[in-house]
């Protein structure tokens, strides 16, 4: 498996060896660094969708949450970043299982998409693949964030829609 996503990684890396794509997923990372980019799009759809504020604001928290718990299984896990690559960018910890980049922008696809924001998903995606661009995660690292991300929204799902208040 180590083999693969050495592989994997190596094949994504070298997109980047385009100046656009790589600056495209630097951007990326950077908007996405610490689930800001879905935070915000979570408070924004709050903020113009007054009949589903709390819904919006309960979305919002289940992505603060899900990258929460993958800082969390971080620290446990302390899986090192990728060597064999040269990184495109910093990187705010040192650690790489899971990616928390992943793990937010899944949980925003899934948890406003079910609000009607379906537009997201392809942008979660995007941020997904950014951070093999830029070198800073495995394969593994990625879908087990997504993963972690998906599962959270889901779990919240009833919640977040105001059925789980009672």
């Amino acid at each position: 498996m180590d083999d693969m996503d050495h592989r994997i990684l190596s094949v994504l890396h070298a997109c980047g060896a385009d100046p656009r794509v790589a600056s495209a997923a630097r951007g990326l990372s950077l908007a996405g660094e610490h689930g800001a980019l879905w935070l915000a799009a979570g408070l924004t759809g709050a903020a113009v969708d007054g009949a589903r504020r709390g819904a919006w604001l309960r979305g919002t928290a289940l992505v603060a949450g899900a990258h929460l718990g993958s800082m969390g299984v971080k620290r446990v896990v302390r899986r090192a970043r990728p060597a064999h690559v040269r990184p495109r960018m910093r990187t705010a910890g040192r650690h790489s299982f899971p990616s928390s980049h992943a793990t937010s922008a899944t949980a925003a696809a899934v948890a406003f998409g079910a609000l009607g924001a379906p537009a997201l998903a392809p942008l979660a995606a995007a941020m997904c693949l950014s951070r093999l661009v830029v070198g800073v995660h495995f394969p593994t690292d990625v879908a087990a964030g997504a993963a972690l991300g998906a599962l959270t929204a889901r779990a919240g799902a009833r919640w977040m829609s105001g059925g789980g208040r009672d």
